[in-house]
């Protein structure tokens, strides 16, 4: 799929301006001086992206006055979110995932810059319903090519 295509295409521009300010800088910083170069990066590399953007909370049907903020959102699809931290806990994923889900953005992407390399803090997730959706699609498809199928599956 060309979408999906584009979407690995940003996701790949972002992880090696990611690489390239932890090449420059290395493990051991606060999160927010990585913040700070990773909009550096991600600006000569000509990418929009937005800085903390607030995402509101509705329970129930109504607007709570709490929000989320996300550290980073690239060309209104991919949300960066960036850690400092020893180890990467599953509610760091998590996090992403309800910011992915809240947000509509496709995918999201999770950063330790302490790690000692970025590939080895770097999490790619996505949002659940669209793999779910994905796999209806799919089972749908077959069903309608039914001789595409062995016969014991048929």
């Amino acid at each position: 799929m060309k979408v999906d295509a584009d979407l690995d295409e940003l996701t790949e521009k972002i992880i090696g301006c990611a690489i390239e300010v932890h090449r420059f800088l290395g493990p051991g910083l606060l999160e927010s001086v990585y913040l700070q170069c990773l909009l550096i990066e991600l600006a000569e590399a000509h990418l929009r992206v937005e800085c903390a953007r607030r995402v509101p909370i509705v329970y129930k049907g109504h607007q709570i006055s709490a929000h989320l903020e996300m550290d980073l959102v690239v060309e209104d699809r991919v949300v960066v979110e960036l850690k400092a931290v020893e180890t990467l806990h599953p509610v760091y994923s998590a996090q992403v995932i309800t910011y992915l889900k809240l947000s509509g953005c496709p995918a999201g992407l999770l950063i330790n810059f302490n790690a000692t390399s970025v590939r080895a803090g770097l999490k790619r997730l996505s949002r659940p319903d669209v793999h779910v959706a994905r796999a209806a699609a799919r089972r749908a498809q077959v069903r309608e090519t039914p001789d595409l199928l062995p016969p014991a599956l048929r």
